[in-house]
């Protein structure tokens, strides 16, 4: 909510619209300037000093330029986005919409965050994308832990499952294409190896297949199951080849 500090004998206070309020009154032509900052995505934060109001500051942590893009491509995967953040309404609001997230928390502390997990994960499987060292624990308690492994804290890309290492939240989509794809070609080619040997295996028993059908069974599957995992390599990001 804030912080505290002490030069010489008087008491320094700065942080949120909430946290300052305990200790003074805000101007409304204050709270205007705050909210009109907020709806553009910046965070206000306020200090003060004995009762008095020493000034304000809009800041705004810069979105990265793939996120909404990112989101995008999870959308169209068919997922769910929720953006959490211990930010104002306001401007958790306006970043929600820059990204095009399907829902926006705002306001939830640290220590919240695992709740609002636990809440998310009755709804069905989470992921959870994070870099700071507050996200640790909602990264280890989240079904999938993704972090940030350029900018992201040691704590975070320890307690991920997943690490990115460029940060590019896009890469997210590109993952999850991979996975799908790979466990489709591994399918693919488990039920072809056994549909082939069960095959050969009754002709066999017929009295059908010869030797040469044997071999196809095991060495020829095995040939065709290799060409057909070699399609995962065709897995890439068409959006940024367009």
């Amino acid at each position: 909510n804030g912080i505290m500090g002490k030069i010489g004998e008087r008491i320094y206070r700065g942080g949120s619209e909430a946290y300052i309020s305990t200790f003074l009154s805000l101007p409304q032509e204050i709270r205007e300037k705050a909210s009109l900052w907020e709806a553009e995505g910046k965070t206000t934060l306020f200090f003060e000093t004995g009762g008095r109001l020493l000034g304000m500051i809009g800041t705004a942590d810069a979105i990265r330029k793939d996120s909404a893009r990112a989101v995008a491509e999870l959308k169209k995967m068919g997922m769910k986005t929720v953006l959490l953040t211990g930010d104002n309404e306001k401007t958790a609001k306006a970043v929600g919409n820059h990204i095009g997230a399907d829902r926006v928390i705002a306001e939830v502390l640290p220590g919240d965050k695992e709740k609002v997990i636990e809440e998310l994960q009755k709804q069905g499987k989470t992921a959870m994308v994070g870099d700071g060292i507050n996200d640790a624990p909602v990264l280890t308690r989240a079904d999938i832990g993704i972090a940030m492994g350029a900018m992201g804290s040691d704590a975070a890309i320890e307690a991920a499952d997943v690490v990115l290492m460029d940060d590019k939240p896009s890469k997210i989509a590109v993952a999850i294409r991979i996975a799908r794809k790979t466990l489709r070609i591994v399918r693919e080619n488990i039920v072809f190896a056994l549909a082939v040997k069960f095959l050969v295996l009754i002709l066999s028993a017929l009295g059908v297949a010869n030797m040469w059908w044997a071999v196809f069974a095991d060495v020829g599957v095995s040939v065709i199951a290799i060409l057909n995992a070699m399609r995962a390599l065709r897995t890439g990001e068409p959006a940024e080849k367009q």
